[in-house]
């Protein structure tokens, strides 16, 4: 069992590695072929040379968007799974209360943005609050999904030894809606970093939007393109944090793919 499951652990690295590395040999060779200029197109050996030499300074920069997109998280995905609940358990405030997530979900973070920077200052609190508005409505919809979608002969059963409606929550429907949960805190991961980066692109003077932002106006592509690297590096950090974290949780999950 231990050696398959290396096997496979090995497989999962090993396939996605190859495939960056011959991206990253097909783009050097491309950008040479057609002599792009190194304003519009960098070769990845100049982007990896200015994210070595910059590293001390992209690090403390991605130190602070990974702080504003964590507490952006944290903050919706509490929100949003107490407003979950609520939902699951009333009808009438679902109803009620509904649209206005989904008005909140269509309108652009970007026009949000110079709002959230005119209340809350140009700190972290404004980037973790555009970060916590776009990381709430996946938890939202996901874990009413979840509290619903329930096997009515299980609800039944639970009903006929009069089990409390906090009996059925803790033990029934909270259980039961852990993938849906787990599945939309794997897509916020990315998500509030993109929230925090857009928050920085509007008003900042630290962080990764921040040096994107900076770069951009100088032309300075190789550095733009290594500061787009540590982002992407973060959020794919973060995703498997917390997929590491649902197979601690879900444990059961495995084990019943496992059997197949």
């Amino acid at each position: 069992m231990f050696k398959k499951d290396f096997k496979s652990r090995l497989k999962e690295i090993t396939s996605p590695v190859l495939f960056f590395f011959g991206i990253l040999i097909a783009w050097e060779i491309l950008v040479l072929i057609f002599k792009v200029p190194e304003y519009l197109l960098p070769k990845p050996t100049r982007i990896i040379a200015e994210f070595s030499a910059n590293f001390s300074s992209l690090s403390y920069h991605i130190a602070i968007t990974l702080l504003e997109a964590l507490i952006g998280y944290i903050i919706a995905n509490i929100l949003g799974f107490i407003t979950a609940v609520i939902f699951a358990h009333s009808k009438t405030a679902e109803k009620g209360l509904y649209p206005y997530a989904i008005a909140l979900k269509t309108t652009p973070l970007i026009a949000i943005a110079p709002l959230l920077i005119l209340w809350f200052g140009s700190g972290i609190a404004s980037k973790s609050a555009a970060s916590a508005l776009i990381c709430f409505f996946p938890i939202l919809v996901n874990t009413v999904k979840g509290l619903k979608t329930l096997d009515d002969e299980v609800l039944d059963l639970f009903r006929s030894f009069s089990a409390s409606q906090w009996q059925i929550f803790i033990k029934l429907r909270l259980p039961n809606s852990l993938p849906y949960i787990f599945s939309a805190l794997k897509i916020s991961t990315g998500l509030s970093i993109i929230g925090a980066v857009v928050g920085e692109f509007v008003g900042a003077n630290k962080g990764i939007g921040f040096v994107i932002l900076t770069s951009s106006y100088y032309f300075e592509t190789a550095k733009m393109f290594a500061a787009v690297t540590m982002a992407a590096l973060a959020g794919l950090l973060f995703f498997y944090v917390v997929s590491f974290i649902e197979e601690k949780v879900i444990f059961w999950q495995k084990d019943s793919l496992e059997r197949y």
